[in-house]
């Protein structure tokens, strides 16, 4: 009999004021060289360009996190604005050391370790829901698994995953 548990989480990045800024700027800055541009060739191209700088600014100020647990893999896919999806890193659990909230005691001995890490979380300050993985020694990452997730991983390393 196989068992496969398949849990799904999505967790949307909060966009930072300088991004949001940049954003607006950029729109308004190409709402206006399209105007002027009516007179002038220049300002019509200045238009265009700032259209796409527009374009990629946007992409990449709504960012959302896609978790997907299934069959002792961990994946994580980042959404674009909604429209667009990219495979961003794939973990497998039977290398992963520890699973903690990131306030937790069971992760001091990891805090001083240079470790790489990586944040795939919602960038907001909300310490309960902040797990730490370290993944084969040398990474860590911080992301936000819902409970059900939690709870998955658990059932198939019940001595690496913490929820204090």
């Amino acid at each position: 009999m196989v068992s496969e548990t398949y849990v799904e989480c999505l967790v949307a990045r909060k966009s930072s004021f300088v991004i949001r800024l940049l954003r607006t700027l950029l729109i308004m800055l190409t709402v206006c060289c399209f105007i002027v541009g009516l007179m002038d060739i220049r300002s019509l191209i200045a238009a265009i360009v700032l259209g796409v700088a527009s374009y990629f600014v946007y992409m990449n100020a709504d960012i959302e996190y896609e978790y997907l647990y299934l069959d002792k893999e961990i994946k994580i896919d980042k959404v674009l604005a909604k429209s667009k999806r990219k495979k961003v890193v794939t973990y497998d659990i039977g290398r992963m050391e520890i699973l903690a909230p990131v306030k937790s005691y069971h992760l001091d001995a990891f805090r001083n370790r240079e470790l790489k890490s990586v944040d795939y979380s919602s960038g907001t300050d909300e310490d309960g829901k902040k797990y730490m993985m370290v993944y084969e020694g040398n990474q860590k990452v911080i992301w936000e698994p819902s409970a059900e997730m939690v709870k998955a991983i658990q059932m198939v390393a019940p001595r690496k995953v913490f929820t204090d």
